[in-house]
């Protein structure tokens, strides 16, 4: 084909809404446009002048999916600000936080938005025969995940209980241990739908940088920043390795690491960090780890599944190797001074930057989130996907394959603001 006009509307089963054009002439993809469509919402400068004990709540409110992120790196700049020290206690805690996050994010997107794509089918609505199975078990597994933040943080959305220090309220042990049976059902459904995923040999492959958090153990909170190129970076270093891309058709900056576009997520955090996951999780999905690393990017759903089990498997371990006990968090000294929060959400790594004042109000701020790093990497594989495409399928047929690969990455537009309709030129 070697021009074509296609207009999609409101593509469904992603976070947000978003426009593509697409510009083909004689054969050749001239330019790919990805535009995040969402109003801006100035959030970096509605943070300012809030109070320093309110401003985790505050920004938990930028994104309903992706809240706990939120929080939890707004937490981390202030105690890194303000050098508080979090006790094992606290760090067991946060950890649970963020595992009920990623079972449940986790889980709406494998089973409610990309699994359709893997049957061919346009939405769970039309799962036919063993099909239904699987949107009867994102049920149980976003079930568990809601339980575990719920009884750790006060709430699976907007939660009340972590604060700069440690926890406002101590969960109890009991609750926490009852939890148990339902984490392990859980881990049977994401175990079955696992399988799926392998065995589909959908492809959309392109040589990327991948960048992720990093330690000594796989969990969501990391310890330095970690790049396929084996560049290793402190968290407070990252904002000086992006370079901002203003892109004038979106609602939203793009970046480049290094003057390099990179792809951060679920598959950057299993291409880097495999071989740290619970050995449970090593031994269970040995087969799938396989398959690691990878630049296709149709991977990201299976390393989503696997991150699932592998933060059931050690929220388990924690849980029954807890024994809490009351703990009042640190008296926060303010002061004039600044702190750097770098957590891995579900989409890949979230970035605060907070500038404080010594009356406890917040000064400044930068706030960088995932999907807007994975815009620019996007463009270019759509890029690739459509210029392979023009000889081979219909149009209709390419419109597909692109939301299918935009799905893969699991795009939260309303974080990136601050999806889809196609236009084809």
């Amino acid at each position: 084909m070697k021009k074509v006009d296609i207009s999609i509307q409101n593509i469904s089963k992603i976070e947000g809404h978003a426009d593509l054009d697409v510009k083909v002439r004689e054969g050749k993809v001239q330019s790919v446009n990805l535009r995040f469509a969402d109003n801006k919402r100035f959030f970096t400068q509605a943070i300012r002048g809030q109070s320093v004990e309110t401003l985790p709540q505050s920004v938990a409110r930028i994104c309903g999916t992706c809240s706990i992120a939120h929080t939890m790196c707004c937490i981390e700049a202030i105690e890194k600000a303000l050098n508080v020290s979090v006790s094992e206690q606290a760090r067991a805690l946060k950890k649970l936080t963020m595992y009920g996050l990623m079972i449940r994010d986790h889980a709406l997107h494998i089973y409610l938005f990309a699994l359709p794509d893997v049957f061919e089918k346009d939405s769970v609505l039309d799962f036919t025969g063993d099909e239904t199975q699987y949107l009867k078990d994102s049920f149980d597994v976003k079930r568990a995940g809601n339980k575990l933040t719920q009884v750790v943080a006060g709430r699976a959305v907007h939660a009340p209980y972590p604060v700069p220090g440690g926890f406002a309220n101590i969960p109890d042990i009991k609750e926490l241990r009852e939890l148990i049976p339902e984490l392990k059902l859980a881990r049977e459904k994401v175990m079955k739908v696992l399988g799926v995923y392998a065995r589909c040999d959908r492809n959309y492959e392109r040589e990327t940088k991948f960048v992720a958090l990093s330690g000594e153990e796989f969990n969501f909170l990391g310890d330095y920043i970690l790049t396929s190129k084996g560049e290793k970076i402190p968290e407070e270093k990252y904002f000086e390795h992006l370079e901002k891309v203003v892109i004038p058709y979106s609602q939203s900056v793009g970046y480049e690491f290094e003057d390099d576009t990179y792809m951060l997520g679920a598959l950057a955090r299993l291409n880097l960090n495999k071989d740290k996951l619970h050995s449970q999780t090593r031994k269970d999905c040995a087969k799938y780890l396989k398959m690691f690393p990878s630049n296709n990017i149709f991977l990201n759903n299976l390393a989503q599944g696997i991150e699932i089990i592998h933060s059931i498997d050690h929220s388990i371990e924690i849980i029954q190797n807890l024994k809490l006990k009351q703990e009042e968090p640190p008296q926060l000294n303010y002061k004039d001074c600044q702190g750097v929060g770098v957590i891995e959400a579900p989409r890949g790594i979230l970035f605060y930057h907070l500038a404080l004042k010594k009356d406890g109000t917040i000064k400044d701020g930068t706030i960088i989130t995932p999907t807007q790093q994975n815009q620019i990497n996007m463009e270019l594989d759509i890029k690739k996907l459509v210029q392979n495409s023009l000889d081979k399928l219909s149009k209709e047929e390419i419109q597909y394959e692109i939301e299918k690969l935009i799905r893969s990455y699991d795009p939260c537009i309303s974080c990136a603001v601050h999806f889809l309709k196609v236009n084809w030129v």
